[in-house]
């Protein structure tokens, strides 16, 4: 008998087309990145003005609850602090 999926949820950081930074909560980040740029129906409010926008990091998690948790910590960051995440 084969083991059930585990899904795996994503923490990602996009920048917007205004420079500004987005962080959300992902399954799927493929499709979570074209509802925010539009060519799917979903994504967030605030990235509807900001488009297009691209995935700059990412960070793989097996709870959603851990998920959440960085989002909230990652959200606190200065925007400089945020840029150091994924310009290593």
């Amino acid at each position: 008998m084969s083991e059930p999926s585990k899904t795996s949820y994503f923490l990602y950081i996009l920048e917007c087309h205004d420079g500004s930074f987005y962080t959300g909560i992902a399954t799927d980040i493929k499709k979570r990145l074209r509802q925010h740029n539009g060519e799917i129906v979903g994504g967030a409010i605030y990235t509807n003005s900001k488009r297009p926008v691209k995935l700059v990091y990412k960070e793989e998690y097996e709870t959603h609850l851990e998920a959440s948790r960085r989002e909230i910590a990652i959200k606190k960051l200065t925007r400089t602090q945020k840029q150091k995440l994924f310009l290593k």
